[in-house]
């Protein structure tokens, strides 16, 4: 048996015509369909060229396992997961490579219910059996293979985190980046219209293009911020969103075209969440945490860290309830929305925060960056992540509070940092963190960086 290297730890991922391609995809469909037997499967797609092809192959190998699709074309991974557990389906595939290089392409599967699968819970049987490929002839009375459109069920859902008629008044520039965002914003653009006539919207790369004339949709990198930043500044907007290409995650710029670290969304979520509904858990990863601890506890909810990686958070919310969970990466997740994550209803809570509040993004972030300022995530590239990561902890631990959940994370009374290797590449990431000290956050940040960057 051949590996798959397009199969990873949670989802699949590969260049097209090097190891996935139509014929890959079709076995994946019959490896889901024997292992998960869904009866009744969603198959969805992002705005990549090669997208169409993979979901009409991973539908036909569903088909000819007797598995009925529900084919909901364009779209959202966040629409796959919703429309797997509003169909009541066993599963759903979703196409796409996200902000992956525009030769990639993938897939992301779940079970019912929109719950996670990974290689523990049939990833690696689909692997084993789609690498053997033995399927055989299809079955005697093969699947049906029908569109399908939830989007309208889908806005609603997603309007109902906010009470749209407390809205204020609002400019917001969005950035769909040519992906897939596009469509589905205008849906819920339409329906915010018609219940609130408070809400203007400026549209930056709208339409999607699979070529990405614009660039792959990445804003979580630098270089990629000033094209909605500067957007912001010169729309006089009072918020810019933009998403990446299958719009799990989004990201916000205040008025003035900044960038927010996804820190500190993770806080104003948790504060709006917690003032609809006071006392919830709300979970979040260890990279930088200060801030969102402080917050919670302010706000009367409980804070409860998880390991990184969207099923270990989604894993972690579902056991101890928590209404939401946030990592630094923008990936939100709901328990209203089936403990997952999306990228439409983060702006959405953040204008209806706005709204109460009668502040701008910047006052509400203002205050959280000057009490817990951090390094934002640096990456290295290093020839030995493990003598580092050692080096690190020998140089820097001694006398702090050591953690393990997640990397190596080390405590003192005014900083704090966490150091993770990558599980895929030879990269450490970290992230440093003080309590109101922009001086003591540079001289430690510059210090690890420092001895990290003698493994180069």
């Amino acid at each position: 048996m051949t590996e798959l290297t397009c199969f990873k730890t949670y989802d699949i991922r590969g260049q097209v015509g090097e190891n996935l391609d139509e014929d890959i995809a079709y076995r994946i469909g019959r490896a889901f369909a024997r292992v998960m037997k869904p009866g009744k499967a969603v198959t969805g797609r992002d705005i990549r060229d090669s997208s169409p092809r993979l979901q009409a192959a991973l539908s036909r190998g569903l088909a000819d396992e007797g598995v009925d699709v529900l084919d909901i074309g364009l779209c959202g991974t966040e629409e796959v997961y919703f429309a797997t557990d509003h169909y009541g389906a066993g599963g759903g595939l979703m196409v796409t490579a996200s902000h992956n290089p525009i030769g990639d392409n993938g897939v992301k599967l779940i079970g019912p219910g929109a719950t996670p699968i990974s290689r523990e819970s049939g990833l690696q049987a689909m692997h084993d059996m789609a690498a053997a490929n033995e399927f055989g002839d299809p079955v005697a009375r093969p699947g049906t293979i029908t569109p399908s459109d939830p989007r309208a069920a889908y806005v609603q859902r997603v309007l109902s985190f906010v009470e749209t008629d407390k809205l204020g008044t609002f400019n917001i520039l969005v950035n769909a980046g040519n992906g897939a965002a596009g469509p589905t914003f205008d849906a819920i653009e339409q329906a915010l219209t018609e219940k609130c006539g408070s809400l203007t919207f400026m549209k930056l790369h709208h339409t999607p293009d699979g070529t990405f004339p614009n660039g792959i949709p990445n804003p979580l990198l630098p270089e990629n911020r000033p094209m909605t930043g500067d957007a912001v500044k010169a729309a006089r907007a009072g918020l810019g969103v933009a998403w990446d290409g299958d719009f799990d995650r989004c990201f916000l710029f205040d008025e003035n075209g900044d960038f927010i670290d996804g820190e500190y969304i993770v806080g104003l979520l948790a504060a709006a969440i917690l003032a609809q509904s006071p006392g919830e858990k709300i979970v979040h990863d260890p990279r930088v945490m200060w801030n969102t601890q402080r917050v919670v506890k302010e706000a009367g909810g409980e804070a409860v860290v998880s390991k990184t990686g969207h099923a270990l958070i989604k894993a972690t919310m579902r056991e101890v309830d928590a209404a939401y969970g946030g990592e630094m990466s923008a990936h939100h997740y709901f328990r209203d929305f089936m403990y997952c994550d999306s990228g439409m209803i983060p702006w959405l809570l953040v204008l209806a925060h706005m709204s109460d509040t009668g502040k701008k993004l910047s006052e509400l972030v203002e205050e959280m960056r000057a009490r817990h300022p951090s390094s934002g995530e640096i990456n290295f590239r290093l020839s030995d992540p493990e003598s580092a990561v050692a080096t690190v902890e020998d140089t820097f631990a001694q006398g702090g509070e050591i953690d393990r959940l997640d990397g190596l994370s080390v405590a003192y009374k005014d900083w704090r940092f966490n150091l993770r290797k990558s599980n895929t590449e030879p990269v450490v990431r970290l992230n440093v963190e003080t309590l109101g000290d922009a001086a003591l956050l540079r001289e430690k940040t510059d210090a690890i960086s420092k001895k990290l960057s003698k493994y180069n």
